[in-house]
């Protein structure tokens, strides 16, 4: 098997090192990670990727506050405070009153917010399946149990194979 930065089976070899294949797994990351922006800023609305981040952070977190927001992208409150001015004023989020604690204020996604983030999503899926389709069967089907196996190392067995079309 080719590894996109060129590699060959070498890398692979006997599973016993784990370090062994790092370097190339790093390099596709990279490119992976270069691919899922490039999508990201081709979307309808440009946004940042902090911006992306904050606004799947809240998706994924419904009414979260502004402390949780900051928590959860590991940021300190006056910079979840200055993003959230800036996507609130783009019309992709709304602060509205806890409604059992007056003293706190809850960030919700508006529509404008959703069809952004399923915008973005959909570009980046896309740009994922032009990538997968130069890929033969077996080789996908290897990097869906590589990164199922990834995810449950790091505890995280929520991984869920894209479904084909």
């Amino acid at each position: 098997m080719t590894l996109p930065g060129g590699a060959d089976d070498r890398a692979e070899g006997s599973g016993e090192d784990p370090s062994a294949g790092a370097h190339e797994i790093a390099d596709a990351v990279e490119r992976l990670a270069h691919l899922w922006s490039v999508a990201a800023q081709e979307a309808t609305v440009r946004l940042s990727l902090h911006q992306l981040r904050a606004l799947r952070v809240l998706e994924t977190a419904p009414e979260a506050n502004l402390t949780g927001l900051a928590e959860r992208m590991d940021i300190g409150l006056p910079t979840a405070s200055r993003l959230c001015d800036r996507l609130e004023a783009a019309g992709m989020l709304e602060r509205a009153l806890h409604p059992r604690n007056r003293r706190e204020v809850q960030l919700r996604l508006t529509r404008q917010g959703r069809r952004v983030l399923a915008d973005v999503a959909r570009r980046r899926t896309q740009a994922l399946a032009g990538v997968l389709t130069a890929m033969e069967p077996a080789e996908r089907s290897a990097l869906v149990r590589g990164m199922r196996a990834f995810l449950a190392a790091q505890g995280e067995a929520s991984f869920q194979p894209p479904q084909a079309p």
